[in-house]
């Protein structure tokens, strides 16, 4: 936990048992507590102060918990949301997830635990805080580049940075998921003369499409149901510095055009509003989709697409920049490792080097992650790296990650399975008797996939006391993923503690 911290938190539920309860439970553990009873009032509350957590009720008279979480995402994103259920719907949780929920627990739960998940959700807001914070102090007072790489690709990247960050045209960053689009905007600003404004950043698919226009252009009071105050958007909010727009290609079709309009005059309308105001922002755009394709298509304005199109630069997947996986993997280690004495074996750094990394510079920072959280000692080995879940089965855990292991003449539909065969390289030795006696044993359940990953996925989270976000990072996936295996391989979770809230 953050030192001196105290966490404020919104509590949103109709029984006014149950609030009177946790409230009083949670103002003697010290925490700032506000209680609301509808939907109204919640969002009434979110706008006249400031919290870490709230704790919102699935079943809500007026708005319902799904539709409050999507407007409350939609205006707070940095908010912490924890989704309480009396009803046991693994569907409705599934849902919130998706929507951008921390975490859910289902009536009647423990009073302990929620208390756990409340801080723990603080602390994820308070360190992403801070490190948003620690970042741009470290941009503005040293302005030293923090793209890290000597290939050719890189050097050629940030050469064009440097030489476009003073402008003001549109700019378009192109590259695949994982390769570090939002670092090469923030360059871009960091390097440009609009240093010192602001630098906001919009990721368009993580707002409810009905809430995007507000958010981007702002709203006045009363424009639609829950705006209860004026709001200025991102756009107001970037005037003289720099606008990054992420995932542009899911920009809704109504929005385009107003963005259009935008990029043109720079002017616009909040939601709501006859006035038309005027900024100077630059905008930067970043996709990971073909928006050529998508203009051919039709689900992007090709007016929109050669306005944003004026500078493109394209950010360099990991698997054509080889030589800087050791740069990135020893940063990582250093900022991963927290002062501990951790190093990658040579067997390691092979690994590091024959696997293509689909998931790029993101994937990398993950595995380093892991293997820090994993490795019992000093060095880290192949198997901590990545999702080791042959041990079950008893075979080597010696890690290759050899490309020819899967033919890419023939690819797998299953994407899950080329990675985890690529991952256990090839032996073509025979197998001892010891080997082929245990295999004799096994039933043919223990060789399916989903078996083997209901059995790992049970076992990380065994590992990590139930905590899915922290389970999720150890496997190297995303928190929904992790919910809908959950829900798809009935994973049982762990037993109350017997310290049950109230229904």
């Amino acid at each position: 936990m953050i030192a001196e911290k105290t966490v404020r938190v919104i509590l949103v539920d109709d029984e006014t048992s149950f609030t009177y309860f946790l409230s009083g439970r949670l103002t003697r553990q010290g925490f700032i507590v506000t209680v609301a009873g509808t939907g109204e009032e919640a969002l009434h509350e979110l706008t006249e102060r400031e919290f870490d957590v709230a704790v919102l009720d699935m079943r809500l008279p007026g708005i319902d918990g799904l539709e409050l979480l999507g407007q409350v995402k939609g205006m707070l994103p940095e908010l912490e949301v924890i989704i309480l259920t009396g009803f046991g719907s693994i569907d409705s949780a599934t849902e919130a997830m998706k929507r951008g929920a921390y975490d859910y627990l289902t009536k009647p739960c423990s009073a302990a635990r929620l208390e756990q998940m409340i801080l723990k959700a603080a602390e994820k807001k308070w360190l992403a805080e801070q490190a948003r914070g620690l970042s741009e102090a470290l941009w503005r007072q040293t302005g030293n580049q923090p793209i890290i790489g000597q290939s050719p690709g890189i050097r050629l990247m940030v050469d064009l940075i440097r030489r476009v960050a003073d402008g003001d045209a549109p700019v378009l960053i192109l590259g695949e998921s994982g390769t570090g689009k939002e670092l090469v905007a923030r360059s871009l600003h960091f390097w440009s003369n609009r240093r010192q404004r602001p630098l906001q950043a919009l990721n368009i698919a993580a707002i409810p499409m009905q809430l995007l226009e507000s958010e981007l252009f702002g709203h006045a009071k009363g424009a639609f149901t829950g705006a209860v105050s004026v709001k200025a958007g991102f756009v107001e909010d970037a005037d003289g510095g720099t606008l990054f727009l992420d995932e542009i290609g899911e920009l809704d079709p109504g929005v385009q055009a107003k963005l259009l309009r935008f990029l043109e005059s720079g002017e616009f309308r909040r939601v709501g509003e006859n006035r038309t105001r005027s900024v100077k922002v630059r905008v930067v755009a970043a996709t990971n989709r073909d928006l050529y394709q998508e203009v051919q298509k039709g689900n992007f304005r090709a007016d929109l697409y050669y306005r944003l199109n004026v500078v493109t630069i394209r950010v360099p997947p990991l698997r054509e920049r080889q030589e800087d996986v050791l740069l990135l993997a020893d940063y990582f280690l250093k900022v991963k490792a927290k002062g501990q004495r951790k190093e990658l074996s040579s067997r390691a750094v092979q690994a590091l080097l024959d696997y293509d990394m689909p998931g790029n510079v993101r994937e990398l920072a993950n595995m380093i992650e892991r293997g820090v959280l994993l490795a019992p000692g000093a060095q880290i080995e192949p198997e901590h790296l990545y999702s080791n879940i042959y041990n079950e089965l008893g075979m080597s855990s010696g890690v290759t990650f050899q490309e020819d292991v899967v033919d890419k003449k023939e690819p797998d539909d299953n994407p899950v399975h080329t990675e985890l065969s690529g991952c256990m390289g090839t032996n073509n030795n025979r197998e001892s008797p010891k080997q082929e006696e245990h295999k004799s044993n096994l039933l043919e359940e223990d060789y399916k996939l989903s078996s083997l990953e209901s059995k790992h996925i049970k076992k990380v989270l065994n590992v990590v006391g139930g905590n899915k976000t922290k389970a999720a990072q150890l496997l190297g996936i995303g928190v929904r993923t992790l919910y809908r295996k959950v829900e798809e391989y009935h994973i049982v979770p762990n037993k109350s503690d017997g310290n049950d809230l109230p229904k």
